[in-house]
């Protein structure tokens, strides 16, 4: 992991893979990874398999620690995070390397900041990959307060509500900054209205687990925003999404303008 200065906050950032030549001569866009709360690149991206993945289908891929997380600054006022701002840190990260548009993926809050990155800067975004994040992206996700309570115990046994408990676990399993990552979910969340979500240019993928109810329903977003495709991950809940064959393959059409596995499994029925 290498560091850069994002506006006086140092964010970690991995820069792997080349790229190579799509059809026509022409480079592929890099592929920008954005991960999802508590988690980092080598667990969000890493760990999946997506970086080799991506790699080895010949793409330059980037990815970097969100502020507050894995080997990036940890920023403990609640003024230091928010969608709209980490989308900076995304923007000045392309900067910092000379990348003047890639394709993004984000995973659950990465695909908050994914949606703000190309909202703010659409003619960075070549496509956009929301994974994890459906209709919720719209409708935004109550109940933050006991996940930062659970942040802030003393311990995880002081922690009682299941969910809130397994957001404490995952945080200590990535050996987490508790402090930084309550900040960042009391932070202010920007709402992301449908008429923003119908405003984005780039072509669009919704892609959450058929289980997930942190996410909600990948097709509901989708039909909010003009000839954005949705996909399921049969039996997969949030956090199982992620690494998910499926997932991949459907990216990775959708990347390089192929039929989506959905559509074509829809057109053998028929």
């Amino acid at each position: 992991m290498k560091q850069f200065d994002s506006a006086g906050v140092e964010i970690a950032y991995l820069d792997t893979g080349s790229g190579s030549s799509a059809g026509g001569g022409t480079e592929k866009p890099p592929v920008l990874l954005i991960h999802g709360f508590a988690s980092n690149v080598e667990t969000n991206w890493g760990g999946t398999g997506w970086v080799d993945f991506l790699r080895k289908a010949g793409y330059r891929v980037v990815a970097f620690d969100n502020r507050g997380h894995g080997h990036s600054q940890k920023l403990h006022e609640l003024t230091d995070y928010g969608a709209p701002l980490m989308a900076e840190d995304a923007k000045r990260l392309l900067d910092h390397l000379g990348i003047k548009r890639a394709h993004v993926i984000g995973y659950s809050m990465g695909a908050r900041i994914a949606a703000f990155l190309a909202l703010a800067h659409p003619e960075r975004v070549d496509h956009v990959v929301f994974g994890g994040l459906g209709i919720n992206m719209v409708r935004g996700m109550a109940g933050t307060g006991p996940i930062a309570r659970a942040l802030e115990a003393e311990s995880i046994d002081d922690v009682t509500n299941p969910t809130a408990r397994t957001f404490r676990a995952f945080a200590e399993q990535t050996k987490s900054d508790l402090k930084a990552l309550a900040a960042c979910i009391r932070s202010a969340r920007a709402p992301i209205t449908a008429e923003m979500a119908a405003s984005i240019s780039a072509p669009v993928l919704v892609a959450v687990g058929e289980t997930d109810v942190i996410g909600g329903s990948a097709a509901e977003l989708a039909k909010l925003i003009p000839g954005a495709r949705a996909i399921t991950m049969p039996g997969k809940d949030h956090n199982r999404a992620v690494g998910d064959r499926t997932f991949k393959a459907e990216v990775l059409a959708f990347f390089e303008g192929g039929q989506s596995l959905e559509s074509g499994a829809a057109a053998a029925e028929k």
